[in-house]
């Protein structure tokens, strides 16, 4: 995934993507879904069951910018969404707002890791929040979880193994040696954040937007086995899902069936 060493400078220094840059206000947002896909089924990420989170949450964010505006005065500022070379969960850890898990993921002992991170970088200078303390202990659920062995080391990801990488991002065939190791995801994973015992907390969200397709949470394989590319357009309209393409998620599926 070379693309992650791409604008490292930008990822470290907030001010090339904002002039002027003050203050980076760092967001969360739950996506945990009150209702899971059929047992019987191909998984994807919990993620990706509603619409896609990236339209979803620039509205939101262009409405606080408003907002802020609107009751301040002359800010300047954008957002962002996963959408820029931003360090999401470092700025996110830095302001308090959890700390960064073994399994690199967010954590919070409020709610978990089922959530989505996003910024507001602007011109104004504000009172800073600080770091939280670390609270994964002695635990190594995920790490110990993880068929493909990813989190090569407590708080290390090798990105080039998650599966997540193999079912969205691979473009060419996947691996034979990963052959029964996939444990049916067929986009993205989630097994490092369903064992993590902090997500014993986590709780329904409340946005309409990102309640899935009725008939995604029905699916049994053989529906995704049979799967058109006319039901795909239907069922993940306006989704991530979309981003691996009919094509792509047809592999997946004829890879770990």
């Amino acid at each position: 995934m070379s693309y992650m060493e791409n604008n490292f400078d930008k990822r470290l220094n907030p001010t090339l993507l904002v002039d002027g840059a003050k203050s980076v206000v760092s967001l969360l947002l739950n996506y945990f879904p009150s209702e899971l896909q059929n047992q019987e089924s191909y998984k994807i990420s919990k993620y990706a069951y509603g619409q896609d989170y990236h339209s979803v949450i620039k509205e939101k964010l262009n409405e606080l910018l408003f907002s802020i505006q609107e009751n301040i005065g002359a800010v300047d500022g954008r957002a962002f969404v996963d959408s820029a070379p931003i360090l999401d969960k470092a700025w996110a850890a830095k302001s308090g707002l959890g700390w960064i898990g073994k399994n690199s993921n967010l954590l919070t002992q409020q709610v978990g890791s089922f959530y989505f991170i996003a910024e507001l970088i602007i011109d104004l200078e504000l009172e800073y929040d600080h770091a939280t303390t670390d609270h994964c202990g002695t635990c190594t659920a995920c790490i110990d979880s993880c068929p493909t062995e990813a989190i090569v080391a407590p708080y290390i990801v090798d990105g080039s193994k998650c599966i997540s990488y193999f079912t969205i991002e691979l473009k060419e065939n996947i691996p034979a040696e990963m052959k029964g190791k996939f444990d049916d995801w067929a986009f993205g994973c989630d097994i490092c954040q369903d064992v993590c015992p902090w997500n014993k907390f986590s709780k329904s969200h409340s946005e309409p937007l990102f309640n899935p397709n009725p008939e995604l949470l029905s699916m049994t394989k053989k529906d995704w086995e049979e799967i058109t590319e006319e039901t795909f357009k239907m069922v993940f309209k306006n989704s991530a899902v979309k981003r691996t393409k009919f094509e792509g998620l047809k592999r997946n599926i004829d890879f770990i069936k």
